[in-house]
């Protein structure tokens, strides 16, 4: 399995040069954890979490002069972070995970971030649930389907059911085969509608 398969995409993303009190809204705003750095080219420059902005309001316990500036992300920031590529094996960047003790990884091409990867997403691979099952599956299903989101799909005590109309039974099988391979799925269930003229349930 490739990273890009279990990435987290688009990507919230803060400006190295902004003040360190919009990362804390963004943070609390979308409740996540971490959250890439970038500069004036939106390339990745570092990250930035809850972590350190505890280690932050610690160390900047003693109060600032009158008329000193607010503290900047690029001041609290963790530079130099461990990064991905999409077309990384998962395996090998949960093993980096673990050496280099990070809970999230941002994912880049050219230096640009285009998703991010943590180690919840990582334990999803190992341990799917019926979330990561049903997340992988509908993936698959809107890749078959150029991008768009023909074919819902929900997955329950790990059997899937897939809703939408099918142009032909090829169709309707080549949709039922990426869904039953989905890690975490057992059974599938897929509409009977396929064309115009067959109604189902």
């Amino acid at each position: 399995m490739h990273v890009r398969d279990i990435m987290t995409a688009p990507v919230h993303t803060v400006r190295a040069d902004a003040p360190l009190d919009d990362a804390v809204a963004l943070l609390e705003q979308k409740s996540i954890t971490t959250l890439p750095v970038v500069d004036e080219q939106d390339a990745l420059v570092g990250l930035i979490s809850e972590l350190d902005l505890l280690r932050q309001q610690k160390a900047g316990a003693a109060p600032r002069g009158r008329g000193s500036p607010a503290p900047r992300i690029g001041e609290v920031m963790s530079s130099r972070p461990l990064v991905a590529w999409p077309d990384a094996d998962v395996a090998t960047i949960a093993t980096a995970m673990v050496e280099q003790g990070v809970h999230s990884v941002p994912v880049v091409v050219e230096e640009h971030v285009v998703g991010i990867v943590s180690r919840c997403d990582v334990l999803r691979t190992i341990l799917p649930t019926d979330w990561s099952a049903q997340r992988e599956a509908q993936r698959r299903l809107d890749s078959y389907a150029g991008g768009r989101h023909r074919w819902p799909v929900a997955v329950h005590d790990a059997t899937a059911t897939v809703d939408g109309s099918f142009d032909d039974d090829t169709e309707r099988s080549v949709a039922e085969a990426l869904v039953r391979t989905t890690v975490g799925v057992d059974q599938v269930r897929v509409a009977e509608r396929s064309g115009a003229n067959r109604a189902g349930s």
